[in-house]
C-alpha cells in the first residue's frame, strides 16, 4: 500500500504546473516496414550500380572504394568516374515518415538521402574536417536560386549541431523525423516540411527545421504530399542496411471537454474522491501548466474525453518525479497507481471515449511534472496539450568547452550500471575528446562533438558526475588495461585485486596533454595519449619499466574482430578502426571469450596503437 498525504493550502489560485499530456507515435502492423534487402524489390528501377551484398568494406586511402562480399542484408552502390552511380527511389511514396538506417561511405565519398525525392539530408565523408558546413556530413542540403546574385545562389542549409559523424568504412547510425508539407483542400501549402529531429550516431544534430522548399538537386521543384525516398548515388560510393521506414498516416487522437477538481487530504492507491470536499474545480481547454497554483502538495482529478479516430492496441506511460498517478480509459483502468513511472496497455475502439486521470504531487522538493505517453496504430509523438507545459522549470545547462576547460575530473557514468569515481576527461580542439579511468589506466570512451556537460555536477548540490557530448564509443566495462596472464586463453582481469595497482597520477606536456603514469604487476607505467592530427582518432603510446614475463594489454573487445591488413582491424562490427604501430616484435592474438572476441598483446618495454574513429 503506497500512502502519502497532500496539504493543500485554501488561499489558492489553482494550477498544476508543468502537466505534459503527450501521445507517442508506434506503427501498427503495416505502418512499420524492414527493409529485407534480399533483393532490390524495395526500389523503383535500380541502376546497375546498386547491388544486394551480404557484407561490404572500405579503404581508408582509396577514395570511392566500396569492396561488396556475396550475400543478402546490405545496399551497396559504386561509383566511379568510368562507371557513374545512379539514384535509387522507393517504389511507394511517404508523406510524414521516420526513417532509420545504418549507412557507410567510401573514403572521400559523397551521398544524401532525399526526403520525398525533394529535401536532402547530407551524407558525406567529413572525418577530419573540422569546420562543418551545410554540405558535410549530416548538413540540411542548401537551397539553390540561379536569379540571386553569384555567390549567394545557395541560401538556407543548416548545418548539422555537432561533428558526430565516423571515419570511412564505420557504420553510421542515423534516425530522421520528417514531416511533410501541408496543405489545404484547394491544394495551397499552408504549412513548410519540417525535419523534426535527426540523430546521428545516437547525438541529436537537427530539431524541428523547417524547410521552406526544395533543397539543391530535388526532383522537383513542386512540392506534394508525399513522394519516393531517394538515395543519391551517383556522386559516390556508399552502402545502408538496417533500413526500417515508419510511415504516420492515422489522424492524432484528441482531448476534449477536459474538467479539472483539487482536493486536499490524504491520498493512497484508492482515492475516495466523491467523498472529499472539493478547493477548486472548473472547465480547462487544455492540459496546462499555466495555472497558478502555489501549493507544494497537492492532488487533482482530471476529467474528458478522448477521441479516438482509429481502433486499435494503445499502450500508455507515465512520469511523475515526486508524485504519483493513474489513468482509466473507457472506464478500465490502464495504469494503476504508481510513484514517478506507470506503463499500462489497451485496446481502444473508435469513438469518444471517458478518461480519468488522477496525479499527486507529494514531495516538496519536485517540480509539478505530469508526463503522459500513449502510442498507438500509425502515430507519431505529438504533445496534445499547452506546447511549452514543463519548459519553466528546465535548468539551463552548464556546458564545458575543451578550449576554457581541457581537462576536468569527475564522476563518469558508462553502460552496465557503473559509476567510474577517479575519471579524467581531456578535450581537443578537433572535437575528438576521450575519458580515463585512473581506477584501472583505461581507456574508458572516446566521442566527437561537444566537449562537457557538467550541469549534473556543478546545478544545485549536483552529484559530481558529468557527460560527453556527442557521438560516444565506450569501450567496455573498466578492467585494467595491463594484466598478468599465465597463457594466451586465461580470463582477462575484471578488478585490481592482487595486482599491486597505484596510480601516480599523471604528468602535463607543454601542450597541456596528459600522460598517466601508474604501477601494476611490478611494472612502473607511462601512459600517453595524443588526438591524431585532424581529430581523426587518438594515439597510444604504452612505455613500462621493470616489466616482467606474462604481462598483456587488451587493446579490444566486441562482438566481432576483423584483421583487414598488417596490423589493421575493424573492431564490434566495424565501429572503429584499431592499428597497432610499434609493439616490439611481440604479435596481437585473437581470441574468443564468453561470447565476445578480445586482442590481446604481449608487451614487456613499449607498444603504440591507434584507434580511429
Amino acid at each position: 500500500m503506497f500512502q502519502h498525504y497532500c496539504r493543500i493550502s485554501s488561499a489558492w489560485l489553482f494550477a498544476v504546473a508543468s502537466l505534459v499530456f503527450a501521445v507517442v507515435a508506434v506503427q501498427a502492423d503495416g505502418q512499420r516496414k524492414t527493409v529485407p534487402l534480399t533483393d532490390l524489390s524495395f526500389f523503383r528501377d535500380p541502376g546497375k550500380s546498386w547491388q544486394v551484398a551480404g557484407d561490404v568494406t572500405a579503404d581508408l586511402v582509396r577514395a570511392n572504394l566500396l569492396t561488396a562480399s556475396k550475400g543478402t542484408g546490405v545496399l551497396v552502390n559504386t561509383h566511379s568516374k568510368k562507371k557513374p552511380g545512379q539514384d535509387l527511389f522507393t517504389v511507394n511514396e511517404y508523406g510524414d515518415v521516420d526513417l532509420e538506417l545504418e549507412y557507410m561511405m567510401a573514403a572521400g565519398s559523397n551521398s544524401g538521402i532525399y526526403l520525398q525525392g525533394r529535401y536532402e539530408l547530407q551524407l558525406m565523408d567529413s572525418w577530419g574536417e573540422t569546420n562543418l558546413t551545410a554540405a558535410s556530413n549530416g548538413g540540411v542540403y542548401e537551397r539553390w536560386d540561379d536569379s540571386r546574385p553569384k555567390g549567394q545562389q545557395g541560401y538556407q542549409g543548416y548545418v548539422a549541431r555537432q561533428h558526430a559523424g565516423r571515419a570511412p568504412g564505420l557504420w553510421q547510425h542515423l534516425k530522421i523525423s520528417f514531416q511533410a508539407p501541408r496543405f489545404d483542400a484547394a491544394g495551397k501549402k499552408v504549412a513548410n516540411a519540417r525535419f523534426l529531429r535527426v540523430e546521428l550516431n545516437g547525438t541529436m544534430i537537427h530539431e524541428n527545421v523547417e524547410l521552406t522548399g526544395p533543397t539543391r538537386g530535388a526532383i522537383s521543384n513542386e512540392e506534394k504530399p508525399t513522394g519516393p525516398i531517394r538515395l543519391q548515388g551517383d556522386h559516390g560510393s556508399v552502402a545502408f542496411r538496417h533500413i526500417r521506414v515508419s510511415h504516420f498516416t492515422s489522424p492524432r487522437p484528441e482531448l476534449t471537454a477536459l474538467h479539472y477538481t483539487v482536493y486536499k487530504g490524504r491520498y493512497d492507491e484508492k482515492v475516495a474522491y466523491n467523498n472529499l470536499p472539493p478547493e477548486a474545480a472548473g472547465a480547462t481547454g487544455i492540459l496546462t501548466s499555466n495555472l497558478d497554483y502555489k501549493s507544494n502538495r497537492f492532488f487533482v482529478r482530471y476529467t474528458g474525453t478522448l477521441s479516438v479516430k482509429e481502433p486499435g492496441d494503445y499502450s500508455f506511460s507515465t512520469r511523475t518525479p515526486g508524485g504519483a498517478s493513474s489513468l482509466r480509459i473507457n472506464k478500465k483502468e490502464v495504469i494503476q497507481m504508481r510513484e514517478w513511472d506507470g506503463k499500462g496497455n489497451i485496446t481502444l475502439p473508435k469513438g469518444e471515449l471517458p478518461v480519468e486521470i488522477l496525479y499527486t504531487k507529494y514531495m516538496d522538493w519536485a517540480a509539478p511534472v505530469l508526463e503522459l505517453k500513449v502510442s498507438g496504430p500509425g502515430l507519431r509523438e505529438f504533445i496534445i496539450s499547452d506546447p511549452e507545459v514543463g519548459l519553466a522549470n528546465i535548468t539551463d545547462p552548464i556546458l564545458v568547452s575543451a578550449e576554457e576547460k581541457p581537462i576536468l575530473r569527475s564522476f563518469m557514468d558508462v553502460p552496465g550500471n557503473y559509476r567510474v569515481t577517479h575519471a579524467v576527461s581531456v578535450g581537443s580542439p578537433t572535437h575528438l575528446h576521450y575519458t580515463y579511468d585512473l581506477d584501472h589506466g583505461m581507456l574508458v570512451q572516446l566521442w566527437r562533438g561537444g566537449f562537457i556537460d557538467a550541469t549534473p555536477m556543478w546545478h544545485d548540490r549536483g552529484d559530481g558526475s558529468s557527460r560527453p557530448i556527442g557521438s560516444v564509443k565506450h569501450f567496455g566495462k573498466p578492467a585494467l588495461t595491463l594484466a598478468k596472464l599465465t597463457n594466451e586463453q586465461a580470463a582477462w582481469v575484471t578488478d585490481t585485486t592482487g595486482s599491486g595497482y597505484r596510480p601516480k597520477g599523471y604528468r602535463l606536456s607543454p601542450d597541456n596533454q596528459p600522460t598517466f603514469m601508474y604501477e601494476a604487476h611490478g611494472a612502473s607505467v607511462q601512459d600517453a595519449l595524443r588526438i591524431v592530427e585532424k581529430g581523426q582518432g587518438i594515439r597510444r603510446e604504452l612505455t613500462l619499466q621493470h616489466a616482467g614475463p606474462g604481462l598483456y594489454v587488451r587493446l579490444a573487445e566486441g562482438s566481432k574482430i576483423e584483421e583487414i591488413g598488417k596490423g589493421l582491424y575493424l573492431i564490434d562490427d566495424k565501429s572503429y578502426y584499431l592499428r597497432v604501430e610499434e609493439a616490439g616484435g611481440a604479435k596481437p592474438v585473437l581470441r574468443n571469450m564468453a561470447g565476445k572476441q578480445e586482442l590481446l598483446l604481449p608487451v614487456r618495454q613499449k607498444l603504440v596503437y591507434s584507434i580511429l574513429f
